[in-house]
């Protein structure tokens, strides 16, 4: 852990480090390399002056992580976030820290978060932006302290603490906690399953920030697949791989395996090619089936979550089939400003339309007397669901036409021991990365970085064979 010259041995704050854990790893033959990350200083909430920042409340009508929650979850008090700012007199200050960095002087070896930059390294990369966002965080309903972001610094405590002063808000505020930055070692990916088990330990799983991500979402997810092939690896079942056109958490651990990060590694929905259909609201559709079969879902929400599944599509084949004459619609179009129709159309032209959201559309009273129409009325997520598929129908056909051929190179697997080295026309590059990562599938293989594309194809019509 570095702040400005001082540099401390330890782990998470307050805790100590694991400096045993790295010598066996590397004694048992794997490769380590090295990455940093930082974190910004902690501040004393009642010393804060919150009149001269903009809060930042959060949302009025917050939406549940899980679709079991039907709005019905506690409503606890919320707590805004407060937006300040840097400026000249801070950046100037923080220069002056500049010949006592880790980062400057080389004492810090490791890459750091790309989109996470400490505020010396802003102000160094970006010296033309005169300000830069400070967002005051409080820690908890009943705590005093409150996180700094987008201040992470590895600069000496007092220079930090002179320059913090000088921020909006911040003028006499007391600083709990200086920051720092941490370097720590990681195991290149090249070294594990897509299961995120070990090639060289059987049995032994890693997940989080010894693969060279960044972030608590990013190693929950990870946690979770190598927690789930550790089971079924005991109980002798076959492994569990999420491909990435299912999910994120897909897409985060194929690049991990295949691109090998030589940086802190968070995931973005840029990351994903699929990220249209890869969409929050409807996780369960995607991913609930798994749940089911590991025994994480009932029978009775898993039988719910499917007959959801057929009214949706039940009711955009409703839409798709019917029409509407325009005695039946224009009156709600034209409340709506929406074009009143000049002759029958199909119901899901209707729906398309910008104007028209469907919750509303089903309350005229051509559709009274229906009940799938009712039914998917009462339910506001089904009735999100319809709305969604069809407003989007081109782009999600397109997408899923790209899925479906991306499992077809998926489909084809590569022999666990195949050797590479007696494919000739391969290029050196790609006979040595594949070597390096020993890619399952085509697909697989041809995401290695360093794998061109005819190296792919060649690979692949000598596996056909």
């Amino acid at each position: 852990m570095h702040m400005g010259h001082q540099q401390n041995e330890g782990g998470r704050f307050g805790e100590k480090s694991a400096k045993g854990l790295s010598n066996y790893l590397l004694n048992q033959g794997f490769k380590t390399a090295r990455l940093k990350t930082g974190t910004p200083p902690r501040l004393q909430l009642d010393t804060i002056d919150f009149s001269v920042t903009s809060e930042q409340p959060g949302d009025d009508k917050p939406s549940p992580f899980s679709v079991f929650t039907n709005g019905n979850f506690p409503k606890l008090p919320q707590i805004s976030c407060y937006l300040t700012y840097t400026n000249d007199e801070t950046h100037n200050i923080l220069r002056t820290g500049f010949d006592d960095s880790p980062m400057f002087t080389g004492r810090i070896t490791g890459a750091g978060p790309r989109y996470c930059p400490s505020i010396e390294d802003k102000i160094f990369r970006f010296a033309d932006k005169k300000r830069h966002q400070i967002f005051l965080e409080p820690e908890g309903i009943n705590s005093n302290v409150v996180y700094m972001n987008g201040f992470s610094s590895s600069l000496p405590e007092d220079i930090q603490y002179a320059a913090l002063k000088t921020i909006p808000g911040l003028e006499n505020v007391k600083m709990m906690r200086a920051g720092y930055a941490v370097e720590y070692d990681f195991l290149p990916t090249y070294q594990t399953n897509l299961t995120l088990e070990t090639k060289l330990i059987p049995g032994l799983y890693v997940a989080g920030q010894i693969n060279g991500t960044s972030g608590y979402e990013e190693a929950a997810a990870q946690g979770l697949i190598a927690g789930i092939n550790a089971a079924l690896k005991i109980k002798g079942e076959e492994p569990f791989i999420i491909k990435r056109s299912e999910a994120y958490i897909g897409v985060l651990i194929d690049d991990l395996i295949n691109k090998i990060p030589d940086e802190p590694y968070r995931i973005f929905t840029s990351c994903a090619e699929y990220r249209l259909i890869l969409r929050q609201d409807n996780a369960d559709r995607r991913l609930m089936k798994y749940g089911h079969k590991f025994g994480l879902i009932p029978d009775d929400i898993y039988n719910h979550t499917l007959e959801k599944e057929n009214l949706i599509k039940e009711g955009i084949e409703f839409f798709k089939t019917n029409y509407i004459q325009p005695r039946d619609v224009n009156e709600y179009l034209e409340s709506v400003n929406a074009s009143p129709l000049k002759q029958s159309d199909q119901l899901a032209q209707i729906v398309k339309r910008n104007e028209v959201k469907l919750g509303d559309f089903l309350a005229i009273p051509y559709f009274a007397e229906n009940p799938l129409m009712q039914k998917i009325r009462a339910s506001e997520i089904i009735t999100d669901q319809i709305e969604i598929e069809m407003r989007y129908e081109g782009y999600i056909v397109r997408q899923a036409e790209q899925v479906e051929a991306f499992n077809r190179t998926e489909s084809i697997e590569i022999p666990e021991k195949f050797d590479f080295n007696k494919i000739k026309s391969l290029s050196t590059e790609g006979r040595e990365k594949l070597n390096k990562v020993r890619p399952r599938s085509i697909g697989q293989a041809s995401r290695i970085s360093g794998v061109s594309p005819s190296d792919a194809s060649i690979l692949s019509i000598y596996i056909k064979g």
